[in-house]
């Protein structure tokens, strides 16, 4: 199986890394040769139609910031005429999130089924924004559309409800969709600490991003809610009809206050067929939604299976990989 990788920041290194770690794994259990046969970052692309030396590609980001100076296969090509021009079965989207535009994603998703390819991606922003519109491209071209690392990292949710759930109808789902959020509402609640203070430490410790708008707002959340929404249940919504509060005004004495009282307070995001929202929530103590750290949750309420819920590392580099490895496997298996 060949595949592209767009984007080679923090998880598309994770993803080759990945890939290198699995390889005879994967060989061995699914009798899967899985090529990358071209990464391509800002500054180009690196291409091999026998598959890309993944550690010198590697090596090569590491050391000069730019996949297009790998030896002799380096190139300026853009990314869209990779996609257009280079034969693979799939491609693997990992380029940042934009929830104001869903670009550039948006457009390297669209080509890539055009071009006859199966898309991976990770990215909530053109899901989040266009999620019929893209699922109608893939119809289109008969190609598959996974998207399992966009929501939850290595926790599996969107899988679990479309396969091993199918047969249920899925009522109602709710939960913690974004670790940074949870983290600093942990640390709040645990040391008695002011926002602002925990937010700078968790900056500090990579855990937050240098500009953490769209965690601390709700917006990441409110992102994953409308992904799950359109994909679990058959609703068509963008991130506009979602209900948005972040946790900008919650205060460790609320949280004190919350806690004498046998609960806490975490932000939840929800979606069922009357409501759409994310906010601060009043969760008791004993509910398993009360997860700590960076941990994310998800309960899924059914009517057949009753109240599902999975327990995950909602980010990281190595845990969003396997979600797409996963994805990777998926599509292998069904063209195999």
């Amino acid at each position: 199986m060949k595949v592209i990788l767009i984007g080679f920041g923090i998880i598309g290194k994770g993803v080759i890394n990945v890939i290198r770690k699995k390889r005879e794994y994967l060989k061995n259990k699914y009798g899967m040769d899985l090529k990358v046969v071209a990464i391509c970052d800002r500054s180009g692309a690196a291409i091999d139609d026998n598959g890309l030396d993944l550690e010198l590609a590697l090596k090569v980001k590491e050391e000069t910031g730019k996949i297009s100076k790998y030896p002799e296969k380096g190139t300026s090509m853009p990314i869209v005429e990779v996609v257009k021009s280079i034969e693979a079965d799939a491609i693997i989207e990992a380029t940042p999130t934009n929830i104001e535009s869903g670009e550039p994603a948006k457009t390297y998703i669209i080509e890539g089924f055009k071009s006859g390819k199966h898309v991976i991606t990770a990215n909530k922003g053109p899901l989040a924004l266009y999620f019929n519109e893209l699922l109608s491209y893939a119809k289109k071209h008969n190609r598959i559309f996974r998207y399992e690392a966009s929501v939850g990292g290595a926790m599996p949710i969107i899988n679990l409800a479309k396969e091993t759930l199918a047969g249920n109808e899925i009522i109602k789902i709710k939960g913690i969709l974004n670790g940074t959020t949870n983290y600093i509402l942990t640390k709040m609640e645990r040391e008695k600490l002011d926002f602002d203070t925990v937010l700078k430490e968790a900056q500090e410790l990579g855990i937050a991003e240098t500009n953490p708008h769209q965690d601390i707002s709700g917006l990441d959340t409110a992102a994953k809610i409308v992904i799950l929404a359109n994909s679990i249940m058959n609703m068509e919504v963008t991130i506009k009809d979602v209900n948005i509060e972040g946790i900008t005004k919650i205060t460790p004495e609320a949280l004190s206050m919350a806690n004498k009282g046998g609960y806490t307070i975490k932000l939840i995001g929800e979606v069922s067929e009357n409501k759409l929202e994310v906010g601060p929530k009043l969760i008791p103590l004993d509910d398993p939604l009360n997860v700590k750290g960076s941990l994310n949750v998800a309960m899924l309420n059914t009517d057949l299976a009753k109240e599902v819920i999975v327990v995950g590392r909602g980010a990281g580099d190595v845990e969003t990989s396997s979600a797409i490895l996963s994805d990777i496997i998926n599509i292998y298996l069904k063209n195999k």
